[in-house]
């Protein structure tokens, strides 16, 4: 079984408003993001983490969409690494063999980049969408540039980001035990020492942050045939 945990739990405070419910071509940026995991041939259970006050949101969502793969839509926590430990404690472990992880306000994802990445993770036991940063990149101190950073094999990260359920459980587990705080998974897996190869993106895959990105968002989902309804194959 391959399960999935999508976050959706943000406060949106550089947005200005609820950003994975703004509408975009039409539905929610939060849909977006469960019809492409929905549609993939190869996910079989979908657990989606918001906000309390939102889930009969969502689940009114899931019900007219007819989402069949979402089986659980849990409250979050105070930060993201708290909501995502909510999710992987109500996968159905026993079953699972392989988890991805992915933020909700990234609505761009495809069910073929869904399997691309879990293909990956299955032979390395971990994966992580990611693109190389194309720009110059300085590093400043109170809006002044201090130095130059070589580029040379820096990655962005992005979602979704699959891992053996095993070792993305113990790597929770250890970091709740410690108390520590991460932004993404991968963080958390590099803490127990374990590698994670990155798996490129050679599409628009980026994250809602700011109501420019919504117009962009959805001028590449109108682009696109069927949108992200497409199964893969």
């Amino acid at each position: 079984m391959i399960s999935a945990v999508i976050v959706a739990a943000g406060s949106s405070r550089r947005m200005g408003f609820d950003k994975l419910y703004a509408p975009l071509a039409d539905k929610p940026v939060l849909y977006w993001s469960l019809v492409a995991f929905n549609a993939c041939a190869d996910i079989n259970e979908i657990v989606v983490v918001t906000r309390e006050d939102k889930i009969a949101e969502v689940e009114k969502l899931v019900k007219s969409e007819k989402f069949d793969k979402i089986g659980k839509i849990v409250p979050g926590g105070a930060e993201r690494h708290l909501s995502v430990w909510t999710g992987l404690k109500v996968i159905t472990a026993e079953h699972s063999e392989f988890v991805g992880v992915h933020d909700g306000a990234r609505p761009l994802v495809t069910p073929a980049l869904i399997s691309g990445c879990l293909e990956l993770a299955k032979k390395e036991g971990a994966a992580v969408c990611a693109t190389p940063i194309p720009d110059t990149v300085k590093r400043a101190a109170d809006s002044v540039i201090v130095e130059s950073v070589d580029r040379q094999n820096l990655w962005a990260m992005q979602t979704p980001q699959f891992f053996s359920t095993s070792l993305i459980l113990q790597a929770y587990a250890a970091l709740m035990t410690r108390n520590e705080v991460v932004t993404d998974e991968v963080s958390a897996v590099q803490r127990l020492g374990k590698k994670v190869s990155l798996y490129q993106t050679e599409e628009h895959n980026f994250k809602i942050t700011y109501p420019r990105d919504l117009a962009l968002a959805e001028q590449i989902l109108n682009s696109r045939p069927g949108k992200a309804t497409r199964k893969s194959r």
